[in-house]
């Protein structure tokens, strides 16, 4: 101790130094006794560290340092271990495959074969060659061989011992067998069938009879399972169905039917007067009718309520009415009139001809007749 320096003491407690005359340490708030105290109980003094002072740059350089040397030394020993823990990877869910199924062999379509074009044969002209012949020969075209030689369009002269590159026909794939019906199904197309729409009158015997068709084959081929027909249904007719017709000398074809007649006057509701002694009916011919054919004219009369009908044949395309069948009343009567093709199969024990339907019936026209006739001179 220099002899300039002031008398110090220290902190009983925490070993702060402290000028002789602090009664309190600063640092841990002991209290200090005084001199003349100190002198009855010496303090208890603990062993003393050594004391290193360093500046403020320095101990900042000095713990840089550590640190550094510190991080080198782990960074060293986790890369020799190989402990150095990667971030770990959360795995995302992946969707659902979707199974695909892959079609067999026996399901994939078999493909036309391509076919290589064959090399040209050599043929070397002969006497009496002309592209004609040797086109034939080798059954290739003679256009094929001008090109092919790249000779005039008239494939001429021909030198003998020259030498012709004849094409050889490239193959071409057996088409693919087609599909065959069945024998019913070749049966039912092989069959002829005719649209029929039921008319008014009709019944399913009478269609039957006009085509010379079994009730049974009309029923079969159009799913009917009774007797009756309606107005309006559209029937087929299988005509391969028809019965043979009768007698010694069958005809090897039977003809076919004939379409409606289409009626032209009078028209609808026409009326006609006492003034009008004949009604001329007239229709459109629905072609050359054969020797034994004819049209079957019906009127009847509708507001009589006797059943009243006219039935004639004729083979012209007009029919009058005659004066014989108008009205016996004043009273304004309704006829109704329709045609149809017929032809005559026969005659009967009376020697009358047997006629049965070739066709179609007409709509049904209606003219109206008024006026009476006294005395008829006849009545049909």
């Amino acid at each position: 101790m220099s002899p300039d320096s002031k008398p110090t003491k220290l902190c009983p407690t925490c070993g702060t130094r402290l000028s002789d005359n602090a009664s309190r340490c600063p640092v841990c708030g002991t209290s200090i006794s005084t001199p003349e105290t100190a002198k009855k109980a010496k303090p208890i003094q603990g062993t003393r560290m050594p004391e290193i002072t360093l500046s403020l740059p320095v101990a900042l350089g000095i713990l840089a340092l550590v640190l550094i040397i510190g991080a080198v030394f782990v960074y060293i020993g986790l890369n020799s271990t190989g402990s150095i823990s990667k971030p770990t990877e959360t795995p995302t869910p992946s969707q659902t495959p979707t199974i695909t199924l892959t079609p067999t062999a026996s399901l994939t379509p078999t493909l036309a074969p391509t076919w290589t074009p064959l090399p040209p044969i050599e043929y070397t002209i002969s006497s009496g060659d002309s592209c004609i012949s040797i086109a034939l020969a080798f059954n290739v075209s003679v256009a094929s061989i001008v090109l092919e030689n790249s000779l005039p369009a008239s494939c001429s002269p021909l030198t003998i011992g020259n030498k012709l590159r004849i094409p050889q026909p490239t193959r071409t794939a057996t088409a693919a067998p087609t599909n065959t019906l069945s024998a019913a199904e070749a049966t039912d197309a092989a069959c002829q069938k005719l649209e029929y729409t039921v008319q008014s009158n009709d019944t399913l015997s009478g269609i039957a009879i006009n085509y010379n068709v079994s009730q049974a084959a009309i029923k079969e081929y159009n799913g009917l399972v009774s007797d009756v027909v309606q107005e309006g249904w559209v029937l087929k007719i299988p005509l391969c169905m028809r019965a043979p017709t009768q007698g010694p000398s069958p005809t090897p074809t039977t003809p076919p039917p004939y379409a409606s007649p289409n009626l032209l006057s009078p028209a609808d509701g026409s009326v006609f007067t006492i003034a009008n002694d004949v009604v001329t009916l007239q229709w459109a011919s629905v072609g050359a009718l054969r020797p034994n054919e004819a049209y079957q004219v019906t009127v009847e009369d509708t507001t009589d309520g006797t059943g009243r009908k006219l039935v004639d044949y004729v083979v012209d395309t007009t029919y009058n009415v005659p004066s014989s069948f108008r009205p016996t009343t004043d009273q304004p009567h309704a006829l109704r009139w329709w045609v149809i093709t017929v032809r005559q199969t026969g005659t009967d024990s009376s020697s009358n001809p047997i006629w049965e339907l070739a066709g179609s019936a007409s709509k049904q026209l209606v003219f109206i007749w008024v006026g009476s006739v006294a005395n008829p001179t006849s009545q049909p």
